[in-house]
């Protein structure tokens, strides 16, 4: 145990080293070294030599996969490409959880994509909970600058002790640095991988005013290029194994100076939804929340009943998943 332990303060500590701004070389695995199927039967097919895997959403079922191990911290990542077309009510996870371990205080890291109808486009949600926080939503939501539809494109988590960091093509979207007054909403417990299709009509599109229409099913969401890159933690004994040579090389850690001015690009120009500034949820601002002026202007534009006074008591917000809760979007 001494030994683990020493292995996972020295991956602790080449996380917080390492910051780069060239996109991490980590290996790409095969589904079956490093996933296993979660739910769908035949909605979870494998294809191109154990390196891609489809799932699909049909009028029986959706599909999903998990990885085979724990992890405390760590860079995971995966290309994927959304189905086309009509989309409404589909949403597709590609999310950390510990929920089936600790059903009370769980821990979450998010990225989720909503479909639309015809002739609008995918919207991304990101999410943060800890210890079962559930009670405080920490919902972002994007556009993107391309169609998630037409190719595949890398999403990736960065989770490390003191922040999380999201990536779109290795682009930063979403920093969220650990503070003191969080004290256990961050998450901090061991969690797995899984990546997930299913039908959220009641919630993901416009609240649930369009929902999924099986005629042009199956929705099919293509996953390759697969990441585990993290400190493995054995789930009896809870004890992270980060002695290998593979789990000990650095992963980035910290957003740089070039990468932040994209960062701020693109929530200026495509985020359209963020937990620290809706004021019908807050009157005051979470206090992990790092108040941007010019953030805050733009979404009082965008919608000035959420970030705006707050004083019109409209549609609020509504967490209907237990391991992965989720907000009412709007287009």
């Amino acid at each position: 145990m001494e030994a683990s332990h020493m292995g996972f303060l020295l991956f602790s500590s080449m996380l917080f080293a390492f910051v780069s701004s060239s996109s991490p070389n980590f290996p790409i695995i095969p589904f079956d070294e490093g996933y296993q199927p979660l739910f769908g039967d035949s909605n979870l097919v494998i294809h191109r030599d154990g390196k891609s895997v489809h799932l699909s959403l049909d009028e029986r079922t959706g599909s999903g996969f998990v990885s085979h191990d724990l992890y405390l911290h760590g860079y995971f990542s995966a290309s994927i490409k959304l189905p086309a077309d009509y989309t409404a009510g589909v949403v597709v996870a590609f999310y950390m959880s510990n929920g089936d371990m600790f059903q009370n205080n769980h821990d979450e890291i998010d990225f989720e994509f909503l479909g639309n109808i015809r002739g609008k486009n995918w919207r991304i949600q990101t999410n943060v909970y800890g210890n079962g926080s559930t009670n405080i939503g920490r919902e972002e939501r994007y556009g993107l600058w391309f169609d998630p539809a037409d190719d595949f494109h890398q999403y990736s988590i960065v989770w490390t002790d003191s922040q999380i960091i999201f990536y779109v093509d290795n682009v930063p979207i979403r920093e969220v640095k650990r503070t003191e007054s969080m004290g256990g909403d961050f998450p901090s417990k061991p969690m797995t991988l899984y990546a997930t299709i299913w039908d959220a009509s009641d919630w993901a599109t416009n609240g649930g005013k369009y929902r999924v229409n099986y005629k042009y099913a199956p929705y099919v969401a293509k996953f390759s290029d697969l990441v585990l890159h993290g400190c493995a933690v054995d789930p009896i004994e809870q004890v992270a194994k980060c002695e290998n040579d593979q789990s000990s090389e650095a992963i980035p850690s910290g957003v740089t100076a070039a990468q932040r001015i994209k960062m701020e690009n693109f929530r200026k120009k495509h985020m359209t939804y963020s937990y620290c500034y809706d004021r019908l949820r807050y009157k005051v601002a979470p206090s992990e929340c790092v108040i941007n002026s010019q953030e805050a202007d733009r979404l009082r534009k965008f919608d000035p009943v959420t970030f705006g006074s707050g004083r019109h008591h409209g549609k609020r917000h509504r967490h209907t998943r237990g391991s992965q809760t989720e907000a009412a979007s709007s287009f």
